[in-house]
């Protein structure tokens, strides 16, 4: 039939609908579109809401306009699409969309492109050489309303003229000023000796946990035997080499016991006693490791004693 290959296109004029509403009517042969658009008189800021409608004769494939097509002027605020077939068989698709002006003033929804196939039986599907037919709706007009009132003065005020100079403080200050800095001069050897004091206490603190720690876990094991006897001697001389260089910064890993025990002596920070007792300790060790003495029990027991009376009396010092 001619009304197939040439879409007719009947359209109503835009009309306000209870001043709700705007509402635009338009139908190709087994297809019609319905358009509305709300509020009919939005303010900027306002959101408006657009509905395209589509409803097809049964046998009509609906092919509604893409997502936010000749929409882009808009900001696109939320789509919802949606089909379904009634009782009859007619196909209805929907599409709503929430749009934001971003100005005031004229405004409108461009023509949108609503595309059907013919698929009843004895009917041609499309156009020769084209895929689909179309319906073009026709543009809706609209005004977004400022929401500064129509009698407001527009008229731009020149400026209010250059600031006055800051006030700059008085000279009466400066020898305040002067005086501070001398005070702050003077303070500072002293916050920066007790700062360094507490950061050295704070370290001594925390080496002495650690040794206490390591000792701990090695006394946790098994008594030395005969067997492991040597082994149980180099971890526990470690335990207290390693403390007295975090402790007191004696290079002691790297020392023969010789060399460290001539630097103990030079040592300030250890009194007589504690270098008496690390000779002894350190003695004894080296006879284990290096010429495999075995001590017997109450050897060893001396031993792990020194090494906690050293830990605990040089951790009462570093608290001092």
């Amino acid at each position: 039939m001619k009304w197939l290959l040439s879409a007719i296109v009947l359209t109503l004029a835009p009309a306000a609908v209870a001043e709700e509403e705007i509402l635009s009517r338009s139908k190709s042969g087994p297809l019609s579109v319905t358009l509305r658009l709300a509020p009919a008189q939005p303010v900027i800021g306002d959101r408006v809401r657009l509905s395209i409608e589509a409803r097809a004769e049964p046998g009509v494939e609906v092919l509604m306009p893409s997502f936010g097509e000749a929409l882009d002027r808009y900001r696109v605020v939320s789509f919802t699409p949606s089909e379904e077939v009634d009782d009859q068989g007619n196909t209805l698709a929907r599409q709503r969309y929430t749009l934001e002006p971003s100005r005031s003033g004229p405004q409108s929804i461009p023509p949108l492109l609503v595309e059907f196939v013919d698929r009843r039986p004895g009917r041609t599907q499309a156009p020769e050489d084209q895929d689909a037919y179309e319906l073009l709706t026709e543009r809706i007009d609209f005004e977004v309303s400022s929401v500064l009132p129509e009698d407001a003065e527009l008229e731009l005020r020149p400026a209010l003229g250059p600031l006055a100079p800051r006030e700059v403080p008085g000279a009466a200050l400066w020898p305040w000023m002067a005086a501070g800095a001398v005070l702050l001069a003077l303070a500072a050897p002293f916050a920066l000796r007790t700062l360094r004091g507490r950061l050295a206490q704070r370290r001594a603190l925390s080496a002495y946990d650690v040794a206490r720690g390591e000792l701990d876990a090695l006394l946790y094991g098994e008594r030395p035997d005969p067997a492991n006897m040597g082994r149980f001697f180099v971890r526990l001389s470690d335990v207290i080499r390693r403390y007295l260089e975090d402790r007191f910064g004696l290079r002691s890993p790297e020392l023969t016991t010789e060399e460290f025990l001539l630097e103990l002596a030079r040592s300030p920070d250890l009194y007589a006693q504690h270098r008496d007792l690390l000779t002894a300790f350190l003695t004894r060790a080296d006879l284990v490791k290096f010429a495999n003495f075995v001590p017997d029990e109450s050897g060893v027991q001396e031993s792990i004693e020194s090494a906690q009376l050293f830990l605990e009396d040089t951790r009462e010092v570093a608290g001092a």
